[in-house]
């Protein structure tokens, strides 16, 4: 288990779990996640001003989960998948440690059972 979570950038996970930490940032990867959206689009169903939700973009930039393009005046954002891929790889290999423990005990005590039966 060591092993595989040397392969994972601790600096990018660290700002990957950072980055949807935030409800606001993962509403918007929601809607980024029906399609490529502009900033105009992505701020509308929010309560906040423009640069509010340019703060919330660039974090997730940062983090690697959208990139932006630029066609005249507007930008557009599209969900980048691969950070979170890597999150979930990074949080799996917990998880099958925890459940390889949990076999581990339930056979031990099922072992035990056997063993008190009359």
């Amino acid at each position: 288990m060591v092993n595989q979570m040397v392969k994972c950038s601790s600096k990018m996970l660290n700002r990957t779990f950072a980055a949807l930490a935030d409800p606001t940032r993962r509403r918007i990867l929601e809607h980024l996640a029906e399609g490529d959206r502009c900033v105009t689009d992505l701020a509308r169903p929010h309560s906040m001003s423009l640069p509010a939700i340019s703060k919330h973009l660039r974090v997730l930039e940062r983090a690697g989960l959208v990139s932006r393009s630029r066609c005249g005046r507007v930008h557009s954002l599209k969900l980048e998948a691969a950070p979170m891929k890597e999150a979930q790889d990074w949080i799996g290999e917990y998880r099958r440690f925890w459940e390889e423990s949990f076999d581990r005990l339930d056979e031990y005590l099922k072992q035990l059972q056997a063993q008190t039966k009359p």
